[in-house]
């Protein structure tokens, strides 16, 4: 019987499933991950991540994802499956990275993460030399200090000495696992869409840029579509993972455009909505939509975009509220589960702005913090945790306007989308 591997390197966790035949799950693991938070020259502090998102600069040891997966591949294997019987390896993973990798396919220090908004000063600078215009027409995103290529102008001018020894440069947690398993340079579209750098309609890296502000386009790695073959297992890939040497390893896919693909949305009018600790709404289109905060990405069909309103924050507003009502500082989802079922709609017009760790809709802006309006001597705890999930989910619905087209269907999946169904209690009429 033959079987597929498959991952996803995620922010919090690195998960591994194996599939038989017939795409029945035969084992699933997940071991968690843990994110550096610092700010220029502080100390750094390793903890699970999420649980410092204030910090402003946000990284993560690409050697961990490594290190994950051969733990993961070696477990499967002592559980008897035989490695033979390892017909492919499929990934997926957080993409908008920066990970410097040099000439032996070691990280040249940490990744710098999504969410890390620290080359500001270098995007404005990009901007005003090759003009946002042109950026935007032909990447088809909004460019600012949380975009890869500014990350990467900003490694050169801060980080020289660590600049020098850079070979390539990688896109996706899910990218560094396959070099190390194959040799190979590459990423997959979808995660070259966010990387300021590649022509969304043309499916090809904008040199020109890199010549532009002196970086040599030989740093990027090869582009792929999800379905490409990447490369094989080396033979000291083997030893480290126990896959066997010549297993094909593909391309896979930036975990929006694996999300979205799982999702089943194929029309105009299909959204699909993840909350997680961040989140996102997707739609599929034929073009870019330009404009109002949206982002584009190549879907992993060749003739599609996938259009995108990314939110720096949903769950982790959640994970906040239910920390800061908890007698013990940790999050207590039960004790808001029960706040929710008092609360009413509205929260009693508190409102809360859930801008918790910056945010990219409806304005890029990594510095914006969050509130609330709107606190009388009547509000209580109910009133709280009511109106910061209500801040999210309005956060969602002006990104469903912002894209659009009338909802015709709509799935939501994440850990968000595993909370109880509840119904509010209806306000009484005022007057």
């Amino acid at each position: 019987m033959g079987y597929i591997l498959t991952f996803d390197a995620g922010t919090t966790a690195l998960k591994g499933t194996l599939l038989e035949e017939g795409h029945r799950c035969v084992q699933t693991y997940s071991l968690p991950m843990t994110t550096i938070f610092h700010g220029a020259g502080d100390n750094q502090t390793a903890t699970p991540a999420g649980d410092a998102q204030e910090a402003p600069y946000k990284e993560q040891d690409p050697l961990l994802w490594y290190r994950g997966f051969c733990e993961i591949t070696q477990s499967i294997f002592a559980s008897g499956i035989c490695p033979t019987s390892v017909e492919a390896v499929v990934l997926s993973g957080q993409m908008q990275n920066v990970i410097a990798v040099n000439e032996s396919l070691r990280p040249v220090g940490n990744a710098i993460l999504y969410s890390d908004g620290r080359a500001d000063a270098q995007a404005a600078h990009i901007k005003a030399l090759l003009g946002e215009e042109e950026i935007t027409g032909t990447t088809g995103n909004p460019f600012d200090g949380s975009i890869p290529l500014a990350k990467l102008l900003w490694i050169k001018q801060c980080e020289p000495a660590r600049y020098a020894n850079i070979h390539k440069i990688l896109f996706s947690a899910k990218d560094y696992i396959v070099t190390r398993l194959t040799g190979a340079f590459v990423t997959d579209a979808t995660s070259a869409s966010t990387a300021g750098l590649m022509d969304m309609r043309t499916r090809a890296w904008k040199t020109e840029y890199m010549h532009a502000l002196g970086l040599p386009p030989a740093m990027l790695p090869d582009l792929r579509y999800p379905d490409e073959l990447a490369g094989t297992v080396t033979p000291g890939a083997s030893g480290e993972s126990g896959l066997p040497a010549g297993t094909p390893v593909y391309a896979g896919i930036g975990d929006a455009g694996a999300t979205t693909l799982a999702s089943g949305i194929t029309r105009l009018g299909e959204y699909n909505i993840n909350l997680g600790t961040s989140g996102w709404i997707a739609a599929i289109s034929d073009d870019i939509l330009a404009g109002g905060g949206v982002f584009n990405l190549a879907a992993a069909q060749r003739d599609l975009i996938i259009n995108v309103v990314p939110f720096l924050n949903a769950g982790n507003a959640h994970k906040w509220v239910a920390s800061i009502l908890s007698p013990d500082d940790a999050p207590d989802y039960g004790l808001v589960d029960a706040l929710l079922a008092q609360s009413r709609a509205g929260s009693n017009g508190l409102l809360f702005l859930p801008y918790l760790s910056g945010e990219r809709f409806p304005v890029m802006d990594s510095a914006i913090q969050g509130g609330f309006y709107g606190i009388t001597p009547e509000t209580n705890k109910a009133d709280l945790a009511r109106s910061v999930l209500e801040g999210a989910a309005f956060s969602i619905r002006q990104g469903l306007e912002a894209i659009g087209k009338p909802p015709q269907r709509i799935s939501l999946i994440g850990g968000g989308a595993r909370g109880p169904p509840r119904r509010p209690k209806k306000t009484p009429p005022r007057g």
